[in-house]
């Protein structure tokens, strides 16, 4: 019965732009190092003598804010499509039961961000051999700095995706979701027990691994706690 969940949620958001998005939030991270690097190339190469370490580093500052947007995008989209067409009644009335219905969704989103986190891997890669960066390409601190923030993130999908089905007003994620993307951008000032830290992967002990597991343990937990709330709320 997943499976079939599955597939209508993906029908669902087939005609919404929300594939688009999905391609758009790694190409705008990327597109930020191309306006970079195309201004002021000869700059940044003359900064360190790790040419390749020194554009994931680039690449990966503005990872966390594009992963936190995204997923006050994403859950309030797929919200707000149940809402607009009064969809969650007849969910319920299928014979399946709310927590499969709820695992759908947050299956779907992890899905579209892992796509968008392999997207911006490949568009990363690809921009860095263009810019000539040297042939000893790191292949894991290009794997690390585009797949650990994808689970350093998960609190936030979770907790995101439990304001988002719960609220009738879409107003109230999405400024959740605003305000998690100022933490974000303010990460180095927060203590490391802030969800919203942890995306950035910096930490006291300096181990960006520490923020990945954080990440996937603290996320299993809200999703499992937003799970149990959704099942048992009355659906109006």
């Amino acid at each position: 019965m997943i499976g079939r969940l599955l597939t209508t949620d993906f029908l669902k958001i087939k005609r919404k732009g929300i594939w688009f998005l999905t391609f758009l939030g790694p190409f705008g991270v990327v597109a930020m190092q191309m306006v970079n690097y195309g201004v002021r190339k000869d700059y940044l190469l003359q900064q360190s003598e790790d040419n390749w370490g020194y554009y994931l580093l680039n690449v990966s500052g503005f990872t966390p804010l594009a992963l936190v947007l995204g997923i006050a995008i994403l859950t309030s989209f797929m919200a707000s499509i149940e809402n607009e067409t009064n969809a969650w009644k007849q969910l319920i009335s299928l014979p399946v039961s709310k927590m499969s219905i709820y695992l759908s969704k947050f299956i779907v989103l992890a899905c579209l961000l892992w796509i968008s986190s392999l997207i911006l891997m490949v568009l990363t890669l690809s921009y860095g051999i263009f810019l000539d960066l040297g042939d000893s390409i790191p292949f894991f601190e290009l794997i690390k700095y585009s797949f650990y923030p994808y689970f350093a993130v998960l609190p936030i999908l979770a907790l995101q995706l439990w304001i988002a089905t719960v609220s009738r007003n879409q107003g109230i994620p999405i400024t959740t979701g605003v305000l998690g993307v100022i933490f974000t951008y303010s990460a180095y000032k927060l203590p490391d027990w802030m969800i919203w830290k942890w995306p950035s992967l910096m930490n006291e002990w300096g181990e960006p691994i520490v923020n990945v597991m954080l990440g996937v343990a603290v996320g299993c937990i809200l999703y499992v706690v937003g799970m149990v709330d959704f099942t048992r709320r009355d659906v109006e």
